[in-house]
């Protein structure tokens, strides 16, 4: 058990080292580390964990991750793949926090942040075309992406609130329909 826990532990640190811009961004390395190399879920369960995740307090990362190493060892999973996601974090921002103050106006500095800006929105990008692949796929799925698209460019709510009103449209429209989800 604490060879499985210590694979959790690296596992999740790989991905919180590796993860730059916010809960987006860990999607693919996700993808890449626990769906395609270690096989501990699939892409419709990091989908089911990300979005309750999202619903959550705390970080989304550290809720995803924790809710995959819950899945491979209960709580002692859920707690080895918490803080093997957020030592990465506290080792950066202390060895940022020593030395950026002192190099923060070098514009070379100013620059690679630049950079890493832009490589986020790619991978934020190849994120939403795998969550699109994965999520939209059927017709009443396409009506509700639209439906909170549209809301949440006029509407000024909590996400939390578009989530549980994604659902409820999900529950009525799929039970209403000609039968559930996935089907087209």
């Amino acid at each position: 058990m604490l060879k499985e826990l210590l694979q959790i532990y690296i596992t999740s640190a790989r991905v919180g080292a590796l993860t730059f811009g916010g809960g987006y961004a860990m999607l693919p390395i996700v993808q890449r580390e626990v769906v395609e190399g270690k096989k501990w879920c699939t892409e419709e369960e990091v989908l089911d964990y990300y979005a309750l995740a999202q619903c959550m307090p705390g970080i989304i990362m550290v809720n995803t991750l924790g809710f995959m190493g819950h899945k491979r060892k209960g709580t002692a999973g859920a707690i080895a793949a918490g803080l093997g996601a957020v030592t990465p974090s506290i080792i950066i921002i202390t060895l940022i926090a020593v030395f950026l103050t002192a190099f923060a106006d070098v514009p070379t500095v100013q620059n690679a942040f630049a950079g890493i800006r832009v490589c986020v929105c790619v991978l934020i990008f190849n994120s939403i075309l795998k969550l699109w692949k994965n999520s939209v796929i059927d017709k009443k799925c396409l009506l509700i992406f639209l439906a909170v698209a549209i809301c949440s460019l006029v509407l000024d709510i909590t996400p939390v609130a578009f989530v549980i009103i994604a659902a409820v449209l999900g529950i009525l429209l799929h039970s209403f329909g000609k039968g559930g989800a996935g089907k087209k």
